[in-house]
């Protein structure tokens, strides 16, 4: 230590007293600087990589060549979008006199009839998970009375409230929640994982000190967790998965924990294969390293749920688990009601808690927030609320027997089909498929010349169906196996030849090393779906008068209102 002190004096023995303290000071902040940097949860390697390609977009002929490509897809959107649009022409100004309430419903039947797949006939994977004309008029009725109801006011809308309040344990009652456990109706699965990660952040930082927070999510979780990290200023700390059985690598898992892991995450199932994580024992890591655990349950939540009584038991996956501290599920899916419906789930009041956004020193008053919308459609609630109860638990249980048959039935006849594969062991309605002789995205492009809309899955590439009730009728099962089998018998004829169109165009995007440049071919497909030309094609129409409310005394005999005021 001696030998230290000497050395260091000798060393600033002719130093100016200001020369000292700007080394010294200077010396600390580099410290400071290199600790931070290499203290990062993102590698430094990512880092490093990510600097590299934004330095390269400098280089000038680099920087033409992106925006030369940007600027001939941009074009390609923008006529896509024109494809289906300019037929009917564009509405990009209010009219001065309103149209007349026939007008307004035969555009919206023109505008509905755009777009080439058949979804109502089982053509399309999920996207549309039942269409029964008894539940869309239910639906519509009780949307109609609740139309403009919000429980942001809970002392107008009270009986809204209530049934949000119903709706929470209901659904709780079926993850086996206990009189602990609580939750919120929110908008979609997004939005349910999203408020999670809020919640987590919040209580991490308030309760374990934690500032600087990641989550630990394996490779397949849904990307709603990459958004809530972006809004939230989280780490995403992505652990790869089984290569065959495609469940989270518990091991890499572990491996990921450190002190400013605020979450772990399992899927009940992952989206991209339908395969679920081994719930139990990530609930393990979570309790032994004291980290809440959310699982999501968002695709197939209102299958797993009646799996059982349907005769297709699952490992455990809900609140029965210790360590279970938040689920997500959406009822728009297999619990049929209309879009804009989904629970977040929570073991705890404590977490919900954290949830919510509360402002005390406002002027317009104290604002207590829970959701990320502030107003919110009393309506949607109240359609959730009605469909659960239409259907019921027997009814729930008919419906998911006969999905997860027909997901089943699929499944065995396409291990049959020689050139293809099935990614891992499909737990509900998801069935996924690969090649290791041909493109996989020739059979996708083949299949969608059909008329079948599937979607595309990368890294690796392969293509999934998510099996609905609308695939449950009659021959729509046997009409996509029998459709597979033929093309993949074509295909197999010459499995060299490259796959031309769009999915050719997928299927380049995952060797490009910058993935920035894939995000902004991204932001401009987004740009295009509100895309108005700008001489638009001016939109026809009938009668363009305002219609008259007909009196009090007239209205039960107008036959333009009774279906509203129904």
């Amino acid at each position: 230590m001696d030998v230290v002190k000497t050395n260091v004096n000798a060393l600033f023995a002719k130093k100016e007293p200001w020369q000292i303290a700007s080394i010294t000071a200077s010396t600390t902040l580099l410290a400071v600087w290199l600790y931070q940097f290499i203290t990062k949860e993102e590698s430094v390697t990512e880092r490093l990589k990510k600097k590299f390609f934004k330095l390269l977009r400098h280089v000038p002929s680099i920087r033409k060549r992106i925006e030369t490509e940007c600027e001939n897809i941009q074009k390609q959107f923008e006529e896509d979008t024109l494809k289906f649009g300019e037929e009917l022409g564009y509405v990009v100004k209010l009219p001065e006199d309103g149209w007349h309430r026939k007008d307004i419903l035969k555009k919206i039947d023109d505008y509905l009839e755009l777009g080439h797949y058949k979804w109502d006939e089982g053509y399309v994977s999920g996207a549309v998970y039942n269409f029964d004309n008894k539940i869309v008029e239910l639906m519509t009725k009780v949307y109609g009375k609740t139309a403009y109801t919000n429980p942001l006011h809970p002392d107008v809308f009270p009986g809204v409230c209530k049934m949000e309040a119903e709706v929470v344990r209901m659904v709780l009652n079926l993850f086996n929640g206990n009189s602990s456990c609580c939750g919120q109706v929110t908008t979609g699965g997004t939005e349910s994982i999203v408020l999670a990660c809020k919640a987590y952040r919040d209580y991490g930082r308030e309760v374990n000190g934690i500032t600087r927070p990641n989550m630990v999510i394996p490779t397949t979780a849904h990307t709603a967790f990459d958004k809530a990290a972006q809004f939230f200023g989280i780490t995403v700390k992505t652990v790869k998965v089984d290569p065959k059985t495609y469940q989270v690598d518990l091991k890499a898992m572990e491996r990921a924990i450190n002190k400013n892991t605020i979450m772990l995450v399992g899927s009940a199932p992952n989206y991209p294969y339908g395969v679920m994580d081994d719930i139990e024992k990530i609930a393990k890591l979570a309790r032994k390293y004291k980290i809440p655990l959310h699982v999501d349950a968002c695709l197939g939540g209102f299958l797993i749920i009646f799996m059982k009584r349907a005769g297709y038991p699952l490992p455990k996956f809900d609140f029965s688990i210790k360590g279970v501290t938040s689920i997500s599920c959406d009822p728009h899916k297999y619990g049929f009601t209309p879009k804009g419906s989904s629970l977040i789930l929570y073991s705890d009041k404590a977490y919900r808690q954290h949830q919510y956004t509360v402002t005390v020193n406002w002027p317009g008053g104290i604002y207590g927030s829970p959701t990320v919308s502030g107003s919110r459609a009393g309506a949607n609630i109240a359609c959730t609320w009605a469909c659960l109860l239409y259907h019921g638990f027997d009814g729930y249980v008919e419906s998911t027997k006969a999905i997860i048959d027909t997901a089943k039935y699929i499944e065995s006849k396409i291990r049959l089909i020689k050139g293809i594969f099935i990614f891992g062991t499909p737990a509900t309605s998801v069935i996924a498929m690969g090649s290791k002789d041909f493109d996989i995205f020739r059979l996708s492009d083949e299949l969608n010349q059909k008329g079948w809309n599937l979607n595309a899955l990368q890294f690796p590439s392969g293509i999934h169906i998510c099996v609905t009730f609308m695939h449950t009728k009659d021959g729509i099962a046997d009409r996509f196996i029998k459709d597979v089998e033929t093309v993949v018998k074509e295909l197999m004829k010459n499995p060299e030849k490259p796959v031309e169109g769009k999915m050719a165009i997928y299927g380049v995007s995952q060797t490009i090393p910058d993935r920035s440049i894939v995000g902004d071919f991204t932001r401009l497909f987004l740009d295009s779906l509100l895309f108005t030309p700008k001489k638009p094609k001016k939109l026809s129409r009938g009668d363009n008068r305002i219609e008259k409310i007909p009196s009090a005394e007239n209205q039960a005999e107008s036959n333009d209102v009774t279906l509203i005021n129904e």
